[in-house]
């Protein structure tokens, strides 16, 4: 029997998304600040692909499997969802405190798994905690209040890294690459530490809030019922059970997610692609850091690395190209912060146009103007007119992170929520996991190595994912915003 669900203030829409904040934060320094510091640490274009591996293979295995464990779960003293998104944000806080410490890179790509597997198993059960918390008629807005919060938390964490740059980058001085009291010649800059140290204050603390503010809905005695019954079990069959519940969940897919995943598989490669070379495109299109200045920084912080004698003006070089290497990140991070701000501010503006035009729609044109902005990035060399298509791209970024979840939860049974909602990351993930995989290649053999090639090569993603999404067939719109 279906619970009845009373609708909920505006307030508490709120304060049950306020943990969204403080997971978004860390999910904005994985995409803006990671894969510099693999740079710094020596990774090359072509390997930061591969590296990335970590969010697609964990976004994979963990989010439905926590999902369909969620669903089968229930304290009176803890919760259903609870449970996994604490634990989740407090690993994730240790591992935001120890990222900026990494002095190798094996050891950064080691914590980025670890990471990612704590975003993950907070994430899932978060997104079914919204749904089961709200009625039908304030699913949409109950999600774009998701995705005001997810537009927050990496508005800031991309905002801290423009801003800590400025107040706190110091260029590199005469010699200091190349310091033999440091470890590596190629050192994460010191005002990268102070985003992270921030990140996991907020993870945690934001996700505290909601675990405190909002009680979760006991499940009906049915619902009860059959959780007992699946605690009855032997582990093994205990340890299954979350594999069985996603192909079976995947043999009743409704058509609707069906088609949604051939959208995802264009939306999120090319949304990959932004994350992992905006930053290297940014060195080359604004910049004017050559391969071949790439590779000649590379030869000169080898001969440091292995004690070689560097030249005075091979050392001035390395230098130069080490800090506009740095000022790169920070206008990555002014531009990424633009997109989220841009998220936060129309996230929930989007629901009476969703109602009015249907939300079809509006997820159509939010790929549309974000493959738009990708197409044009790469000719804007100017630090504020860059700004001018990340508008466009969080527009965009808003409709991707509430519409398609709203959609999904009007055609989903109840009892199977969070292992729909683990389906709908493995639809995310896969896409990823293949770019990882095939991107590198791609890149190096077609795309001359360039990450302005790349980018552009994101916004035809981007625009294909649009045509694609026209074939969605979506449940009448029935919201009445209750606040």
């Amino acid at each position: 029997m279906k619970i009845k669900k009373p609708a909920l203030s505006f307030w508490q829409i709120w304060n049950m998304n306020v943990g969204f904040f403080g997971i978004q934060f860390s999910f904005g320094l994985q995409q803006t600040a990671v894969n510099p510091i693999f740079s710094f640490l020596g990774a090359h274009h072509e390997e930061l692909p591969l590296l990335n591996l970590a969010g697609p293979v964990t976004g994979l295995l963990i989010q439905p499997i926590i999902g369909a464990i969620s669903d089968k779960t229930w304290s009176p003293r803890w919760g259903r969802r609870k449970p996994f998104f604490l634990i989740g944000a407090i690993t994730a806080s240790i591992c935001l405190f120890a990222f900026p410490y990494s002095s190798h890179l094996w050891f950064a790509v080691g914590l980025l798994w670890i990471l990612d597997a704590a975003n993950n198993t907070a994430m899932e059960p978060y997104r079914a905690f919204v749904g089961d918390k709200l009625p039908d008629h304030q699913l949409t807005y109950g999600f774009q209040m998701q995705s005001l919060f997810v537009g927050a938390g990496i508005t800031l964490a991309n905002f801290s890294l423009f801003l800590f740059q400025d107040w706190f980058g110091v260029a590199s001085e005469a010699g200091s690459l190349c310091s033999t009291t440091t470890e590596t010649v190629s050192a994460i800059p010191t005002w990268v530490y102070y985003s992270f140290f921030l990140g996991a204050v907020a993870s945690l603390g934001t996700i505290l809030w909601s675990v405190y503010k909002t009680p979760e809905i006991p499940p009906s005695e049915e619902e009860i019922a059959h959780i007992q019954k699946h605690s009855k079990k032997s582990l093994v069959a205990r340890m299954i059970a979350p594999f069985a519940e996603i192909f079976n969940a995947i043999g009743d897919m409704p058509k609707l997610m069906w088609r949604l995943a051939g959208v995802y598989l264009f939306q999120w490669y090319a949304l990959f692609v932004y994350w992992q070379f905006i930053t290297p495109m940014l060195r080359s299109s604004m910049y004017g850091i050559s391969s071949e200045d790439n590779e000649k920084f590379e030869s000169i912080m080898a001969a440091c690395n292995s004690g070689g004698v560097v030249g005075t003006g091979d050392m001035a070089f390395a230098q130069n190209i080490q800090n506009l290497s740095e000022q790169a990140l920070a206008q990555t991070g002014l531009m990424n912060g633009t997109y989220n701000l841009v998220t936060m501010l129309v996230a929930l503006l989007l629901v009476p146009i969703a109602r009015k035009y249907s939300s079809k729609l509006v997820y159509v044109c939010s790929l549309v103007l974000t493959g738009i902005a990708m197409l044009s990035m790469p000719f804007i060399s100017n630090q504020y007119g860059l700004l001018v298509p990340m508008i466009l791209f969080g527009i965009g970024w808003a409709a991707m992170m509430g519409i398609p979840y709203a959609m999904v939860s009007k055609v989903i049974p109840e009892d199977r929520r969070g292992v729909y909602m683990g389906i709908v990351n493995m639809m995310i993930v896969i896409p990823m996991l293949i770019q990882t995989v095939s991107f590198g290649f791609i890149i190096k053999n077609y795309l001359g190595n360039s990450a302005v090639n790349a980018i552009l090569f994101g916004g035809v993603f981007f625009i294909i994912a649009a045509v694609l999404a026209m074939r969605l067939r979506i449940p009448k719109d029935e919201e009445k915003i209750i606040i």
